[in-house]
């Protein structure tokens, strides 16, 4: 079951499947219908035996002779009252003569405007034609309005018995002689002072009266004649019966098929839309109802779009049936119209269910959305209001007390006592605001020396209300906090480089005694290779220890600054010299070539001589260590303006696989994985040593090249 509510096969060949069954259905139930109403439809001279067209015929006749009569009692009420008009004016003259001129020269100049317009404006759908053949005015239609699916094919002449018009559809140059051909045609019909002579059995004299006094009254035909036939032939030209026509041929000779078609057809259709309904949503390989991105739209819009799309398919496909369009592509618009209409009912549907299944289909309203975005956000409001601690609340109550106040006094303005206090009231409101800022300004003033490192901030609570009493509250726990954070800080720093001494100098008495030994057993002589080799490697490994010894109690005194300067001029130039030449043989053992850069005149700066003998000697013991054997090792000593630049670059021999902020850290080396000579803390004492002598020191790393850049003021 699983499988086939989760197949995309069958809810593709359901979706395929379901217009055609509703296409056979349509047109077996359009079939039964045309059979039971007008029973054997081979051409249009059957269908001018029903009585529908009948019907049709004879109200299409009326609608035209009504449409007469209004416009002939309209032409009426305007004539009256123009009359009406005019004789008001006439007894109202004065005996003047220049009046009376005047009137006269009126009079004249406006009868015939009067008397053109309102031949002009009394029938809306004819224009009046000359015509020698009759003695009466002959009015020709011009908008011919489709009343009925056979109104367009009527030939018709119309005479008003009264003033003896004629209205007419038919372009002739003798229209006496058009009545007799009309009362002559096989297929006419005739109303003649209360007579109807005709040769459609459907709308004889019998026949209309029943018909009319359904729809309307046969006394709108008195005092008119009207002569009319049509040609069966033109009614193969009408869109609507060219489209029953296809259906009647369609099951011609298979008459009892509709009888099946519907129900079987009626059973296919319930059944593939029960299933669409019971697997939309579902899909393979995944649980619970899948929304898609159709879904994600608001409902109403979707609804509104597709049925709007849906009704502009159908009122094409019915205006296209009243048309003049073409009746080879009638039945392929009818198609298109169906299979888009279809699919937008489709997806509606489909995604109707979705969000119904998913429960979410309330939630997918615009509407809900709104409503319930003026929920949240009036509780929002509401919270804000009614939270004493929230700094809106009080905003909002005071903005809206100082609007609420400034109206009501403002409908007192035109008193002088009433202006006084508003300008009073606005003084005083501006005054508070002064007085609210100054608070704000001293709260501003301790964060900012809370944040320039003072922590001595203390801010009297007293003083503040409200919001910012709480807020002096924070700051001055703050300030506190950060107090005891330096003490704690400065008393741990204080403990690890007490210990840090004390127990340096706790192993140097024992480490010195091993050193001492190691050296007694070195000038023995002594036989015993292996011997030797555990000799040489104590003596390494306590000359390393001793070391680190030194660097760790070095790196406790500079972080503490526990280190008494000797500051003097001296010349760089000649300090880099020296270290150069005492680091010589370790260099040239890894085969490593010096390049130097160094200006011709002395570099003088201001440092103490034995700590920036330190830094360098540092950062060229790192070079000795860790530089790759055979490289070169690049040494650039320049002035920048006032300052001096030395720059040490060389590559490294292992991958660099740390950044420069990691590598200044102490216990720190380039390569994590290795174990290496050294303490990892050659270059942090060297930063430290650096910048307590007034230096920067920098360290840049790309890829394998490693760069050293110390820089100093000259003097």
């Amino acid at each position: 079951m699983k499988n086939i509510k989760e197949s995309i096969l069958l809810k593709f060949l359901c979706y395929v499947f379901i217009p055609i069954m509703i296409f056979i259905l349509a047109i077996s139930i359009v079939d039964v219908s045309i059979t039971s109403q007008y029973g054997q439809m081979d051409g249009p001279e059957e269908y001018i035996e029903t009585e529908e067209f009948g019907r049709e015929y004879l109200i299409s006749l009326i609608y035209k002779v009504e449409d007469i009569s209004k416009d002939k009692k309209k032409s009426k009420v305007i004539e009256e009252n123009t009359l009406r008009e005019e004789t008001s004016e006439t007894s109202g003259i004065s005996e003047s003569p220049e009046t009376s001129e005047t009137s006269d020269t009126s009079e004249t100049s406006e009868a015939p405007e009067t008397s053109q317009t309102l031949n002009e404006n009394i029938y809306d759908n004819y224009n009046e034609i000359e015509d020698e053949s009759y003695e009466y005015p002959v009015y020709y239609e011009v908008s011919n309005y489709t009343y009925s699916r056979v109104s367009t094919f009527i030939n018709y002449i119309i005479i008003d018995k009264e003033n003896g018009n004629m209205f007419t559809n038919i372009k002739s140059n003798n229209y006496p002689e058009e009545i007799n051909k009309l009362k002559a045609e096989k297929t006419n019909w005739s109303y003649q002072d209360g007579n109807i002579t005709t040769n459609i059995n459907t709308i004889n004299q019998e026949s209309a009266k029943y018909i009319t006094d359904s729809y309307y009254s046969v006394e709108n035909f008195e005092g008119y004649e009207v002569y009319s036939n049509i040609d069966p032939s033109s009614l193969t030209y009408s869109n609507s019966l060219y489209v029953q026509q296809v259906v009647y041929d369609l099951f011609k000779g298979h008459e009892n098929l509709p009888a099946y078609l519907i129900p079987l057809s009626s059973i296919l259709i319930i059944v593939m839309v029960v299933y669409l309904i019971w697997a939309t949503g579902h899909e393979k390989g995944k649980d619970g109802i899948q929304l898609n991105s159709i879904d994600k739209i608001s409902y109403e819009i979707i609804s509104i779009v597709i049925m709007t799309i849906i009704g502009m398919m159908m009122s094409f496909a019915v205006a296209s049936v009243e048309s003049q369009i073409p009746q080879k592509i009638l039945v392929s618009v009818f198609l298109i119209c169906y299979l888009i209409g279809y699919a937008c009912l489709a997806l509606w549907v489909s995604t109707t269910i979705r969000r119904l299944k998913a429960k979410q289909f309330i939630r997918s309203f615009l509407t809900y959305k709104v409503c319930r975005w003026i929920v949240v956000t009036t509780k929002k409001i509401f919270r804000k209001v009614t939270d004493k601690q929230n700094t809106n609340r009080k905003i909002t109550i005071i903005y809206w007390g100082f609007v609420g106040i400034s109206v009501i006094l403002a409908c007192t303005i035109w008193s002088g006592i009433g202006f006084l206090i508003l300008i009073a009231f606005w003084g005083w409101v501006y005054y508070k605001l002064v007085q609210y800022n100054k608070k704000i300004q001293k709260i501003n003033e301790a964060l900012k020396n809370i944040y320039n490192g003072n922590p001595n901030v203390k801010l009297n609570e007293e003083e503040l209300e409200g919001t910012l009493k709480i807020m002096a509250k924070y700051i001055n726990d703050i300030a506190g906090g950060f107090t005891n954070a330096i003490e704690q800080s400065l008393k741990s720093e204080r403990l690890k480089t007490e210990l840090i001494t004390n127990v340096s100098h706790d192993i140097k008495t024992p480490l010195t005694s091993i050193i001492n030994y190691v050296d007694l057993l070195k000038k023995q002589e002594i036989n015993n290779a292996q011997i030797e080799q555990y000799i040489a490697v104590l003596d390494k490994k306590s000359q390393r220890l001793k070391k680190l010894i030194e660097d760790l109690v070095e790196a406790s005194k500079v972080s503490s600054g526990n280190v008494k300067l000797n500051i003097e001029i001296i010349n760089l130039k000649e300090l880099l010299n020296q270290t150069i030449g005492e680091f010589e043989d370790k260099l040239e053992k890894k085969n490593l070539k010096i390049e130097m850069d160094l200006p011709n005149e002395n570099v003088l700066i201001k440092a103490d001589n034995r700590y920036l003998y330190r830094v360098i000697e540092n950062v060229f013991s790192n070079v000795s260590k860790y530089a790759l054997e055979g490289s070169r090792v690049y040494i650039n000593l320049h002035k920048d303006g006032n300052d001096v630049n030395l720059e040490i670059k060389n590559i490294s021999k292992d991958k660099l696989n740390i950044s420069a902020e990691e590598l200044m850290q102490r216990f720190v080396r380039g390569d994590k994985s290795r174990y290496t000579e050294g303490s990892g803390l050659g270059l942090s004492i060297a930063e430290s040593l650096t910048e307590l002598q007034g230096g920067k020191f920098k360290i840049d790393i790309d890829g394998d090249l490693f760069k050293v850049e110390l820089k100093w003021k000259l003097i």
